[in-house]
């Protein structure tokens, strides 16, 4: 075996004789020097994995956006750091950007109350985490989209294989440090002695005070024993999979080289691609004459308005296509400079399907109103925008890193998505352009609305006393809320948005603390004690 951390000993195969016939037998050899530095340093990865097991169940039992949040993913970052330490293996300069990316995800988290931006928030983390994974254990350098997307896969899938490596590794370990010492066992044992012997005294002396029974009734309605499963589950789920990753890492299965599969004929990717761009031409035109210059003839029956506020979806999707159709190219088939040209005619042509389907989607939201859903439109809309700036780079400039320019554009993006508090901003345009926005959508908003829906609510009246009901719609007369769900007015959704959101104000505890909502509860109680 070669003794070198960036290399994996291949499969091998051997030639025997048996009974006068050759057998040939295929031995897979997966031993690097990391995976022997993590079996002789079980003495810390074995209980560090365990302890970062129980400290991820404390921070995230029934509790994905509260302030222990970040301290899980800078827990977890201490974790990878500490284990390379271990195993030594060097910090790469180019993992700093993904360990920054995941903090700020984490504090944007503790800072929304979202649902909506919590969940994409955890994919990102997920995502990045993986990234900045393989990017310290490999050299990706040259890696894409494709391999990166393989890799990942790959990674999760085969580490599943590797959850028995916690006994085997510590088999091996004591093993060959000889027998543990009689005092750990006897400890052990006696935690095993004691426990029962424990439950019977205490339910002896609970019995004899009044005083003790009702503190151990209180311990005990605390620690129910669906909440003890839920957190067993939690700390043996991340032991082994922690585990299982960083041991899969160490084997280094996972071929760094990137094959060139640019061996297609580039003539027919330009037939293809010129017929796409020749109708995305005349379809720009229309775009140019039509929408931002309005000097073309509108279909008998249609307004500028009615026109404007149709198609971004699709065209959305048209580019969301292109970009594949355009990668597909670059990825697959011969360098050819006539295709260079059909790529960026079809690349211009996206830039001015993406202005239109911002401009559409902008004059639709003046009409109606704002909802997540076109808020990620048009940062997705940008999102493509960079992209194929990218592109177009990598179209002329083969060495141009493409996924890494691609990697740090979208999280930069995301980042500004996930700060913005898109809740707040759809409840301000909404309220802006009251009475046409939908009242029944603000009022199932979360608590990073507040700040917008609050002072909306004292403006017009409301009481806020229902709060302090466990159910703050109760303060409606039968008659109120049938009209009010019939007509979706401004006079009523306040006390749904209040009975909506009423639950998740009310965690108060350290852990579950989460800033959004502390200043949503605020705002409520300064106008209950203002009455």
């Amino acid at each position: 075996m070669q003794e070198n951390t960036a290399v994996q000993e291949t499969n091998s195969v051997n030639q025997e004789q048996i009974s006068g016939q050759n057998v040939v037998r295929v031995v897979e050899k997966t031993e690097t020097v990391e995976t022997k530095r993590l079996q002789e340093h079980y003495n810390f990865f074995g209980p560090v994995t365990f302890l970062y097991a129980v400290f991820y169940a404390f921070c995230m039992f029934r509790n994905g956006s509260g302030i222990t949040f970040p301290f899980f993913l800078a827990g977890t970052l201490l974790y990878f750091v500490f284990s390379l330490s271990k195993l030594e293996i060097t910090l790469k300069k180019g993992s700093a950007f993904y360990m920054v990316s995941i903090l700020l995800l984490g504090v944007s988290t503790f800072c929304t109350d979202g649902w909506a931006i919590i969940s994409l928030n955890k994919l990102a983390v997920f995502l990045l985490v993986m990234c900045l994974l393989l990017n310290q254990y490999f050299d990706t350098k040259k890696w894409k989209l494709g391999k990166y997307v393989g890799s990942i896969c790959q990674l999760v899938v085969m580490s599943f294989g590797e959850l028995g490596k916690p006994f085997s590794d510590g088999k091996a370990y004591f093993r060959e440090k000889g027998k543990v010492n009689k005092k750990v066992w006897y400890g052990l044992l006696g935690v095993v002695i004691a426990l029962p012997i424990l439950l019977i005294a205490a339910g002896l002396l609970s019995s004899a005070d009044a005083v003790f029974r009702k503190m151990t009734v209180d311990f005990m309605n605390r620690i129910r024993p669906g909440n003890v499963f839920n957190v067993v589950i939690r700390v043996t789920f991340l032991f082994f999979t922690s585990y299982a990753l960083t041991s899969y890492l160490c084997k280094r299965s996972i071929p760094e080289e990137v094959k060139d599969r640019r061996k297609g004929e580039p003539v027919l990717a330009i037939t293809i691609m010129s017929l796409l761009s020749l109708l995305y031409l005349l379809f720009s035109g229309i775009q140019i004459f039509g929408l931002f210059l309005g000097k073309m003839q509108l279909p008998e029956g249609y307004t500028y308005a009615q026109y404007a506020r149709e198609g971004f979806f699709q065209l959305l999707a048209v580019s969301i296509l292109n970009l594949i159709l355009v990668l597909v190219c670059l990825s697959f088939f011969r360098e050819s400079r006539v295709l260079k040209v059909i790529m960026t005619i079809m690349s211009l042509c996206t830039f001015i399907m993406i202005a239109s389907s911002v401009m559409r989607m902008i004059i639709y939201i003046r009409y109606y109103y704002l909802t997540f859903l076109r808020i990620f439109v048009l940062w997705m809309l940008a999102v493509l925008f960079v992209m194929f700036i990218g592109v177009l780079i990598n179209i002329y400039r083969e060495s141009f890193p493409l996924f890494r320019y691609g990697v740090v554009m979208v999280t930069v993006l995301y980042l500004a998505l996930s700060f913005s508090h898109p809740d707040y901003i759809i409840a301000r345009v909404n309220i802006a352009n009251a009475p046409g926005g939908d009242f029944s959508y603000l009022s199932d908003l979360s608590a990073d609305a507040a700040p917008a829906i609050i002072p909306y609510m004292e403006s017009l009246g409301y009481d806020f006393g229902a709060y302090e009901l466990e159910n703050p719609t109760d303060i409606m007369s039968e008659d109120t809320q049938a009209q009010w769900w019939g007509s979706y007015q401004p006079k009523g959704f306040g006390y749904y948005y209040l009975n909506h959101n009423k639950k998740r104000l009310d965690q108060t505890s350290l852990r579950t603390f989460n800033i959004s909502r502390y200043m949503a509860r605020k705002q409520i109680e300064a106008r209950i004690d203002g009455k």
